[in-house]
């Protein structure tokens, strides 16, 4: 079942390591009630199959201003810049793509940057701590498919009964993201658990989302409830050979996303320039291992 992605107006894992992080910080308490959101499922609900999902609760505010009207923004970092010199010579240190064995070496260990750790679904333990390394944030937890945006063949409240068609960022146009064909991923609403603006994070940043012996590239797509993180889109997921079902796809473990510190893909839907930052970013983040 999936809970619903939260959109704001203006203000805006256990990884592939020990089974536990012994320095993360206690879980938060949660509140007095669970908001049951589109774009994750309760606990215990399946994740193949047509589970029955819950309505969405909690008004639908935004889309967030686009990145060049928002003060102090900046643009275009990370988007092409694969294809100058300096890119090609970081990419020569390299030998082909990022193999997914090497990313999740590279976050097999957890220093938690976040202040509590968050739920994989409404009513699961919260026991998902985000953690820092150099340039870069990551969790491990599961994937719930966030079909919201614009409306298509897949994605549509026809597919998806509870279909949105916002997200919390906007393409260049000022149209909604396209969850069927650009991979992006949610992170979630800032809050005293983990705001992640303070990690020069922002709508179109760059992500790796690692599942089994596959790596894919993405940008930060939408915001989520402020408790829950796993969750990407219908694109995201078919990326990762994850079923992109919107009403009972997805995955309930083993996703690792990395999120890259002060990247941004400009236009946040140009899903090449995604991949290609994303590629590059990566093999920085792999060969910088051994200096931290």
């Amino acid at each position: 079942m999936r809970v619903q992605s939260l959109t704001l107006v203006a203000a805006s894992a256990a990884l592939l390591a020990p089974s536990t992080f012994p320095d993360a910080p206690p879980a938060s308490r949660p509140g007095p009630e669970t908001r049951v959101h589109s774009g994750h499922r309760p606990h215990g609900g399946p994740v193949h199959g047509a589970p029955v999902r819950a309505d969405r609760s909690g008004p639908r505010v935004g889309p967030l201003l686009p990145a060049a009207a928002r003060p102090g923004t900046r643009t275009g970092v990370g988007g092409r810049a694969g294809t100058g010199a300096g890119a090609a010579a970081e990419e020569a240190r390299g030998e082909g793509p990022v193999r997914a064995a090497d990313l999740l070496d590279r976050v097999r260990d957890c220093d938690p940057v976040s202040r509590g750790r968050y739920r994989g679904d409404a009513g699961a333990p919260a026991d998902i701590p985000v953690c820092g390394a150099r340039e870069a944030v990551y969790w491990k937890a599961d994937l719930d498919v966030d079909c919201d945006g614009r409306p298509g063949d897949r994605c549509n409240s026809g597919t998806d009964p509870h279909f949105t068609p916002a997200t919390a960022y906007t393409q260049s146009d000022g149209r909604p993201l396209d969850a069927e064909r650009l991979p992006y991923v949610v992170v979630p609403q800032p809050s005293d658990i983990w705001d992640h603006r303070e990690h020069d994070i922002r709508g179109g940043s760059v992500a790796a989302v690692v599942h089994g012996d596959r790596v894919g590239y993405a940008v930060v797509g939408d915001i989520g409830p402020r408790d829950l993180i796993g969750e990407a889109s219908y694109a995201a997921a078919k990326s990762l050979g994850i079923p992109a079902d919107p009403h009972g796809g997805g995955t309930a473990s083993d996703v690792t996303y990395i999120v890259f510190e002060g990247s941004e893909v400009e236009p946040i839907e140009d899903g090449a320039a995604a991949k290609e930052a994303g590629e590059r970013l990566a093999r920085k983040f792999v060969d910088g291992a051994d200096g931290g």
